[in-house]
């Protein structure tokens, strides 16, 4: 039985309505009056259901999968306007007691090299990270209670904090840890974390099971329920749903993340922070012809597409597994956030990692730095943006979203914006990425609408060239 406001995965990721949804979805894509009422009920910017949504993943008329481009392009520029948010993933451990057959970091590879970061390695990688730029990380290990228990991670979380280099501060914390318990969410809420992450790989039950054949992860229904710990119990404002394209039907599992976005805020009343859409990449000691990636990048587009008008509200994220050019499309399609200058092994960020001691958890298709990245979204008319006001201010949760939903982010977001990339670009930036920064500064303040916070956020550019730090909104 499919009840979007139950507690039970099986209810709320009900495997009847997706495969109903599917069957609808395959007899109509050729249905244009039943795509046109489609989009012009997304065309009012609220999103559209999870069965509708998937007609227009389906949808197989040229011309209305212009219009579908179209609108997911609109939607993006409504919401997040032409801002990017930067960030880099720290991987503090891998090990893990799992069985993932897709992750190199299962517990049966005997390739991979192990490794754990001290807090004083991780010193060493915040400050490189610092002297990158970055001001927001998302911490990464894998599920091992004996090496990655959770004072380990809230141990790692208090040091990051800690460490203030030259100007380099990291100001926001996310989290990709392994499904817990509400006390444990409790811990990571009062630590201070920005946004709790955990991708669901698939949300087909029988796929997911054996897929995780061993280890607490095999548990689907603890999995799956996780958000609900993390945002009721825990106390968690916001949080990030993915999953992992290439491992499972991909028109189920689209399915799928767009009925737990549903789910959690009809149950919670908040609807996720954001929806990372990573594909299957080549990894050690995972069989490439099992996991091959399996979706085009036409596909890959498409996607992107049909989630921004479903969730329009949400951030979406993609990582450097993603290549340039696939990167390039995606990010006018509904992609707001991005990672540059990563590293997926454990460290790498001080010090290269021999090439021998590989232990990456995926391979990396753009291995541009940061600054390379930054100069490429400005030359696309972005503005990359290291802002954490939100978080730091207290707008996190419902608060955000009545921001984001209202449209005033253009007077928020964007002013801080720019701010914090005057800081890149007065402190990290080559003279070439800084040339084409400071030209786009002046052109974006004509974006504000509201006279008196485009005046503050001149005077507060000006005082950032001064040397002062850390204006917000």
């Amino acid at each position: 039985m499919y009840n979007v406001k139950s507690p039970r995965a099986e209810e709320f990721i009900s495997d009847e309505e997706i495969k109903e949804s599917l069957e609808f979805a395959e007899k109509n894509k050729s249905n244009a009056a039943l795509i046109d009422e489609i989009l012009n009920k997304a065309r009012k910017m609220k999103g559209v259901s999870h069965r509708e949504a998937l007609v227009l993943l389906d949808c197989d008329i040229p011309e209305k999968n212009e219009e579908i481009y179209q609108l997911a392009r609109d939607i993006k520029n409504e919401f997040y306007g032409n801002r990017i948010v930067m960030f880099a993933p720290l991987y503090l451990s891998n090990y893990c007691i799992n069985g993932c057959e897709y992750c190199p970091y299962h517990a049966k590879n005997k390739h991979i090299r192990r490794v754990k970061l001290s807090q004083e390695d991780i010193k060493k990688e915040v400050i490189a990270l610092q002297d990158m730029g970055h001001k927001r990380l998302a911490l990464e290990c894998g599920e091992d209670p004996v090496h990655n228990p959770i004072e380990y991670v809230l141990e790692s979380i208090h040091t990051i904090y800690g460490i203030h280099h030259k100007n380099g501060d990291i100001r926001r914390v996310n989290v990709n840890i392994a499904a817990t318990t509400e006390e444990e969410y409790r811990m990571l809420k009062d630590a201070g974390i920005g946004t709790y992450i955990l991708f669901q790989e698939t949300y087909d039950k029988v796929q997911y099971e054996k897929l995780h054949p061993t280890g607490p992860k095999h548990d689907y229904a603890w999995h799956t329920q996780a958000m609900d710990r993390a945002m009721l119990g825990g106390g968690i404002d916001d949080v990030g749903l993915g999953v992992l394209f290439g491992l499972n039907n991909y028109r189920y599992d689209f399915t799928g993340i767009i009925m737990h976005a549903e789910h959690l805020e009809a149950y919670t009343g908040v609807g996720p922070h954001t929806i990372s859409v990573p594909r299957v990449r080549p990894a050690d000691d995972i069989d490439p012809d099992v996991f091959d990636n399996g979706l085009s990048d036409d596909l890959f587009a498409k996607i992107v597409a049909c989630i921004r008008i479903a969730v329009p509200y949400t951030g979406m994220i993609v990582s450097t597994r993603e290549s340039v050019a696939s990167r390039k499309r995606v990010l006018e399609l509904g992609i707001s956030q991005i990672s540059g200058g990563s590293k997926t092994s454990v460290g790498g960020y001080a010090e290269p990692e021999p090439e021998e001691e590989n232990s990456a958890q995926f391979d990396v298709i753009d291995n541009r730095t940061l600054d390379e990245v930054v100069r490429w979204l400005m030359e696309l008319d972005y503005v990359p943006s290291f802002c954490t006001a939100c978080y730091r201010a207290g707008r996190t949760g419902d608060r955000f979203m009545e921001l984001l939903k209202s449209k005033q982010i253009v007077n928020c977001c964007h002013p801080n914006a720019l701010m914090t990339l005057k800081e890149y670009l007065m402190d990290y930036a080559s003279e070439d990425t800084k040339k084409i920064g400071e030209a786009l500064i002046q052109k974006e303040l004509n974006v504000i609408t509201n006279p008196n916070v485009k005046e503050q956020c001149a005077k507060y550019l000006g005082e950032i060239e001064n040397g002062k730090r850390d204006f917000r909104f």
